[in-house]
């Protein structure tokens, strides 16, 4: 399944060449080279991650690398920006549940 405009009105076909990666254990398929958060939504994927307190859904509000709410772990890296992160082959990708401690035993933005 796909949410991209597959057939524009004044474009024609617009051809696509897919890649496969992995969405929390998952295959699915985005364009390399364009935006984790492009490809994720395409995917009808809209929760990037989960409110560390209380839980609720995250997910794209700037898409410029400004606001952290596309945090997800790439590669077992966390706290990378979906926005600002291209679509690689294989890559692995999974939703984000930590807190971004910048100093160990703070919760004082909690």
């Amino acid at each position: 399944m796909t949410e991209r405009i597959l057939n524009h009105k004044i474009l024609g076909a617009i051809r696509h060449e897919f890649v496969p990666f992995k969405w929390n254990g998952e295959t699915i398929y985005g364009v390399e080279g364009e935006s984790l958060t492009a490809a994720l939504l395409a995917n009808g994927i809209r929760t990037l991650r989960t409110h560390e307190k209380d839980g609720k859904p995250r997910g794209l509000y700037c898409n410029i690398g400004h606001c952290s709410e596309c945090r997800v772990t790439i590669g077992g890296e966390k706290n990378q920006r979906a926005c600002l992160t291209p679509v690689k082959e294989g890559m692995s990708v999974r939703q984000q549940t930590e807190l971004p401690h910048l100093v160990k035993g703070d919760d004082s933005h909690v």
